[in-house]
């Protein structure tokens, strides 16, 4: 069973996820620019960046928790840039080493280590201070459908400056940002019952065939396959049930 709830961490959710022992189904990740601490067993994990669906491993412990970070703040809570992580799965004690994960896995706990993590992510972030402020304004842009080169000229950068960093913050360059977004967008009016094509229009593609085309190549799969696995469960957030 999956749950959320908003975090006390702006903009980012907390999230736990208990599998029967008898469900044996795994559930592609897709891509969301987000990036996650996560939570296995006692364990502490860093999902980076994804730029294509993550199959998680079927030897992960039952219960899960995590913290998602909005898309572009996770760099400044952990102190690596989101590059560095892209497409990985990362024990925590390579970013902050073993006695800094140890202290955090101890402070999780396990008797609701979703509030645990949030406590964890609340005291480091008095630390580290705040996220780059030009992150929110260029997901805000991309996620209204705005395209890179406004973005840029909206953030007063040049098309360089900004895809440095956005590499930093995002952990890949705008304009995957911006496709990740857009599909998300569709997927979310695809999960409402809203049909293919139609989707595919309110969310920014040319038409169905590039939402196909774009779930491919992000997502792995077919509009057809995903609808019907979210009909059977809620898909879980980016990078919350895996191994490293």
């Amino acid at each position: 069973m999956y749950r959320e709830r908003p975090a006390l961490l702006p903009g980012a959710v907390v999230w736990t996820r208990t599998a029967e022992e008898h469900d044996g189904a795994v559930h592609p990740v897709l891509p969301d620019g987000c990036m996650d601490l996560l939570w296995n067993d006692g364990r502490l994990l860093v999902a980076g960046p994804d730029t294509r669906a993550h199959t998680p491993s079927g030897a992960a412990g039952l219960r899960w928790a995590g913290l998602r970070f909005a898309p572009g703040t996770a760099p400044a809570f952990l102190g690596v840039p989101a590059h560095e992580l892209r497409d990985l799965r990362a024990d925590l004690a390579d970013l902050w080493g073993e006695a800094a994960a140890r202290a955090a896995a101890a402070e999780v706990g396990e008797a609701d280590p979703g509030s645990g993590l949030e406590a964890v992510a609340l005291a480091r972030a008095a630390r580290s201070g705040p996220p780059d402020p030009l992150t929110a304004q260029v997901v805000r842009h991309l996620e209204a459908g705005g395209t890179v080169a406004a973005a840029a000229e909206a953030a007063g950068l040049g098309a360089r400056q900004l895809h440095r960093r956005s590499l930093d913050a995002f952990g890949y360059g705008p304009k995957t940002l911006a496709r990740i977004l857009r599909l998300q967008r569709a997927l979310a009016l695809v999960r409402g019952g809203v049909p293919y094509g139609e989707a595919a229009l309110l969310a920014g593609c040319a038409d169905q065939a590039h939402l196909a085309r774009e779930m491919r190549a992000l997502g792995g799969t077919t509009l057809r396959a995903y609808e019907a696995s979210a009909k059977r469960e809620t898909p879980m957030p980016s990078g919350s049930s895996t191994t490293a």
